[in-house]
């Protein structure tokens, strides 16, 4: 799926409220505006119950916690890049 290129900048972290896991949310979002602010043109953080944890560049889904457990931040990071800037280099999280 080919997202249009605003929707392709915007990726959004969707996470349990009642679960207590906002520091989850943060931690990924955090690293991804560091790892890609000239690519990046928003990154919500969204609310939700029921033990979400998923993370989107645009309408599509990059990670699920339900099918793949929760990521480590430079997972997240490659998915985020496969997508957003291909090629570019993560440094020493390509490691």
């Amino acid at each position: 799926m080919t997202d249009s290129p605003s929707k392709a900048r915007r990726v959004e972290i969707e996470y349990c409220t009642r679960c207590r896991w906002p520091p989850r949310a943060a931690r990924p979002a955090q690293e991804l505006l560091t790892s890609f602010e000239e690519e990046l043109t928003e990154l919500p953080l969204k609310t939700d119950k029921g033990g979400v944890f998923v993370v989107r560049v645009g309408d599509e889904v990059v990670w699920d916690r339900r099918e793949q457990g929760f990521p480590e931040p430079t997972a997240v990071k490659r998915a985020v890049r496969d997508r957003v800037a291909p090629g570019k280099s993560l440094g020493h999280s390509e490691r």
